[in-house]
């Protein structure tokens, strides 16, 4: 899979926010301006956020979120894809990379991912990777409609992580 992580700079401001306004994309993500600002820009220095290339084309971004307590030290991990580039496997290689850059490169033994309890799209894609569910967040993300909805807390240690 040709695709290559780099720093997120103001200058992918108005992409992420074309991939982010999506329907498929928003349904998950929540409001475009807010998340384009907080992705281009995130106010945690722990947090790093990448631009997803697939062929010289932003197809996605994909963003890590360090916890630097050495008792509670590990990582992570958020994701979106532009729906035109869904089904490709491109999602599944960001992590991947992303993931062996976290265990290989900054040490961490354990990874975490937060998806909505409903998206099983990408559950089964974290599956795949060796994620497995540790629990329910109940009433875990306020929608933009006002209501809530439960997340899926999975975490993948060091050991498990599985080629895409």
């Amino acid at each position: 899979m040709n695709i290559e992580l780099r720093r997120l700079t103001g200058a992918d401001a108005q992409r992420v926010h074309e991939i982010l306004a999506t329907p498929e994309v928003a349904t998950w993500w929540g409001d475009p301006d807010e998340e384009t600002a907080e992705l281009v820009s995130p106010q945690d220095p722990d947090t790093t956020t990448y631009a997803i290339e697939f062929d010289g084309t932003v197809v996605g971004v994909i963003q890590s979120s360090e916890e630097q307590t050495p008792q509670y030290r590990h990582a992570g991990i958020d994701l979106a894809v532009h729906p035109d580039w869904h089904g490709r496997g491109i999602g599944t290689a960001a992590i991947h990379r992303l993931a062996t850059h976290l265990i290989t490169e900054r040490g961490h033994h354990r990874l975490t991912i937060d998806p909505a309890a409903e998206n099983e799209r990408a559950i089964a894609v974290y599956r795949r990777l060796g994620f497995r569910p540790v629990g329910v967040l109940r009433q875990y993300e306020r929608r933009q409609d006002g209501t809530w909805r439960d997340g899926l807390l999975m975490d993948l240690l060091a050991s498990e992580l599985k080629m895409p």
